[in-house]
């Protein structure tokens, strides 16, 4: 009976903790849709001219707005690709140290046994 009664609250804390992340999604969620519209009514209420000295259209301002941002992300993409790229290199020079380690080592070890040999063959 025990062991059910855990397993029933174990269940029920486990179901309880998926909610409460799932609420904090969606809120997120909305507040970063509270933030995007408040961006867009600034970007729609903007006064901006273009090169002929003619104010804006609400279509343009949103391209060049999406422009900027595509910058953006493509300037944030490129950084971490390099710091991926990076740390993928770091690791592979470390596989590489090791294998170095590895191949000195096993120098050592056929010069010791070589020395062996002779000193058999001497013996003979």
């Amino acid at each position: 009976m025990k062991t059910r009664t855990m397993l029933e609250l174990l269940t029920l804390s486990s179901g309880i903790y998926h909610f409460a992340k799932e609420a904090q999604l969606m809120d997120k969620i909305n507040e970063l849709s509270d933030k995007s519209k408040d961006e867009i009514n600034k970007v729609a209420s903007e006064s901006q001219i273009d090169d002929n000295g003619n104010e804006m259209e609400f279509i343009d301002k949103i391209v060049l707005k999406v422009n900027q941002v595509k910058e953006e992300l493509e300037e944030i993409i490129e950084e971490q690709v390099v710091k991926i790229y990076k740390k993928m290199n770091i690791s592979h020079m470390d596989e590489i140290r090791a294998l170095n380690e590895k191949v000195t080592k096993a120098d050592k070890e056929i010069a010791l046994l070589e020395a062996r040999l002779n000193h058999l063959e001497l013996k003979k």
